[in-house]
């Protein structure tokens, strides 16, 4: 069974170009996604999620791990705030975003059919083809789950958006990469 620190290291290998992405940076970094936690970290956690579950589950056999890496870092590659105003365009964001998601996601990056379908189906009332996808989509919701009902919701801080913040080396924390103005708590750890 792989370890925690091996997970994080299996992410950064096969999603490292997603990782240090600018917009991945810039724009995910900026975005609260549930609760305290933004649409990086959520990202993040859940592709270590999903590669956690395929390892418990000894799916290794049946399970494309890049495409399985990418596609969970990429589930919520929508580029924008869905809790700003904006005159009703993202009123539907549940049920539109992973289609959003997929057409940024094919503009900055080359995706498998794998990748693709994860991404675009990882949300009700969509289903998805591959074992990958179904491993994005639950880790996907146990993660969401977790930081909606979290407790340090209420007590999230203000976002810099537009600051980038250091890449993640392979087992590194935003604890270690944050800019020395306050020290994130638990919940907000990149790779945690």
């Amino acid at each position: 069974m792989l370890t925690r620190n091996q997970i994080r290291s299996l992410v950064n290998e096969h999603g490292h170009d997603i990782i240090v992405h600018d917009h991945m940076q810039h724009i995910e970094r900026g975005c609260y996604q549930h609760g305290a936690v933004t649409t990086f970290a959520h990202s993040i956690r859940v592709a270590c999620l999903a590669v956690w579950m395929a390892d418990r589950l000894h799916l290794w056999d049946k399970v494309d791990l890049h495409s399985l890496v990418r596609a969970a870092l990429l589930h919520d590659y929508f580029l924008y705030d869905w809790h700003d105003w904006d005159d009703g365009a993202h009123r539907l964001h549940g049920f539109t975003h992973g289609q959003a998601a997929l057409r940024n996601a094919v503009r900055d990056f080359r995706l498998n059919a794998i990748e693709r379908d994860s991404i675009a189906c990882h949300m009700f009332p969509m289903t998805p083809s591959y074992i990958e996808g179904y491993l994005v989509t639950m880790a996907d919701k146990i993660s969401a789950t977790r930081e909606t009902f979290s407790l340090e919701r209420f007590s999230k801080p203000q976002l810099e958006s537009g600051k980038p913040l250091a890449a993640i080396e392979s087992g590194a924390s935003a604890a270690s990469a944050h800019d020395g103005r306050h020290k994130p708590s638990r919940s907000r750890e990149v790779l945690a």
